[in-house]
């Protein structure tokens, strides 16, 4: 996951630091969990998922995001990137909601 994250974060174009705010940690420890030196915790997992945009299975290499194709055209001016991450989190839940045999209503 460590990989993960660090991949995200240069993805997101976030410095440690930048990444370190927006997830309420300090530089010192967000540099431990990519370093190996100090395990994430979920609730940190959660929120660099929010602040790289990516969603949590992805960070945790379970995610749907390989297995999609996707088209859509954008009415309302919204970024082609964004209206995917949102796609990917709904299908996400749809496919741990069915992994743990979860009605969806």
């Amino acid at each position: 996951m460590v990989a993960a994250i660090e991949s995200a974060r240069e993805a997101a174009g976030l410095s440690q630091r930048a990444l370190a705010d927006r997830v309420g940690l300090s530089q010192a420890t967000l540099n431990r969990i990519l370093s190996g030196e100090r395990a994430v915790k979920m609730t940190e997992v959660i929120m660099i998922a929010d602040a790289t945009g990516c969603t949590v299975a992805q960070l945790a290499g379970s995610g749907v995001a390989g297995r999609v194709q996707c088209a859509a055209r954008a009415t309302n001016g919204s970024n082609m990137d964004s209206m995917r991450q949102r796609l990917l989190h709904f299908m996400e839940l749809d496919a741990y909601l069915d992994d743990y045999a979860i009605p969806a209503a």
